[in-house]
């Protein structure tokens, strides 16, 4: 079996990451996108389907339909994901309200592929997301906060855990206190997030997002801020002291690191899974 390899894209103020599973099929979590130099537009979507060679995904997940995550919509019936994720309990009132002219379309394809996918997955089925060995092993599992109001959609985020080769990535979208206090309360989600490996920053490291019980439970080697770099801001150090820290690999030199941003390293890469001579996990990450 292969390894699992999970891209963090550089999007400026939003969120998109990549996933192959180990055995080859294609995830991707939100769908932000960003610029190269010249201003050039980077669509993550695009780049997989050009550079890549993917033709479909297996699986898309939306945390939250906010335009930072929701930014490359236009491009996913390219690659036509099999199955789709997002909190489609959200009244569409909810999800228009604020929305700039600009942002309509966006918006307006998000509510069409929501309709669209409305078939259930039902145990057992090749595409069934929640089996492991359809993944090659790798195991994921979505926490919903459905107790908060949905007039803020922060508090809508869907919680993904990544589980491979005894690695653990929590990856969230912008959940605030109110949905992380309500994820508090179950403790399948306890359980199933404490001391991972590596923790993709709320809310893109902003303080709504952080909250310290979380952090002291999620436990992570590494934290990974998704963000531009005017948006920076100074919880990051909060993230550094309750992050245990990794050897990060830049330019094939080892860097001891305890917090990552997408603003200051560019594309973070995660490797993991079981090394072929002794048979034990390894995670390798780079920038």
């Amino acid at each position: 079996m292969g390894n699992l390899l999970v891209k963090f894209w550089d999007v400026n103020h939003g969120h998109a990451t990549y996933i192959r599973s180990p055995n080859g099929r294609h995830i991707v979590i939100d769908l932000g996108n960003g610029e190269l130099f010249g201003n050039e537009k980077f669509s993550p979507l695009l780049h997989l389907k050009n550079h890549y060679g993917v033709e479909q995904l297996d699986y898309c997940i939306i945390t939250h339909p906010h335009l930072d995550h929701i930014d490359d919509i236009l491009n996913l019936n390219k690659l036509s994901p099999k199955v789709l994720t997002r909190p489609n309990h959200i009244p569409e009132r909810d999800l228009l309200n604020g929305v700039r002219l600009s942002e309509l379309p966006k918006i307006k394809e998000y509510l069409r592929i929501n309709k669209k996918y409305n078939r259930e997955i039902i145990n057992g089925s090749y595409d069934n997301p929640a089996d492991p060995e359809f993944w090659g092993g790798l195991v994921i599992t979505h926490f919903h906060p459905l107790e908060c109001s949905t007039s803020n959609l922060n508090n809508q985020s869907i919680v993904t855990v990544l589980e491979y080769a005894k690695i653990k990535i929590v990856i969230p979208g912008d959940n605030e206190a109110p949905s992380w206090n309500e994820l508090l309360r179950d403790c399948n989600f306890t359980k199933k997030v404490a001391d991972a490996d590596i923790y993709l920053a709320s809310h893109h490291g902003r303080q709504s997002g952080y909250h310290q019980d979380v952090m002291k439970l999620i436990n992570p080697r590494l934290t990974i801020v998704s963000d531009s770099k005017y948006h920076e801001n100074s919880n990051i150090d909060r993230y550094r002291k309750y992050s245990r820290g990794w050897d990060v690999y830049k330019d094939n030199v080892e860097v001891r690191r305890f917090t990552l941003s997408t603003y200051n390293d560019g594309v973070i890469t995660v490797n993991a899974g079981h090394n072929q001579n002794t048979g034990k996990s390894y995670l390798q990450v780079d920038i």
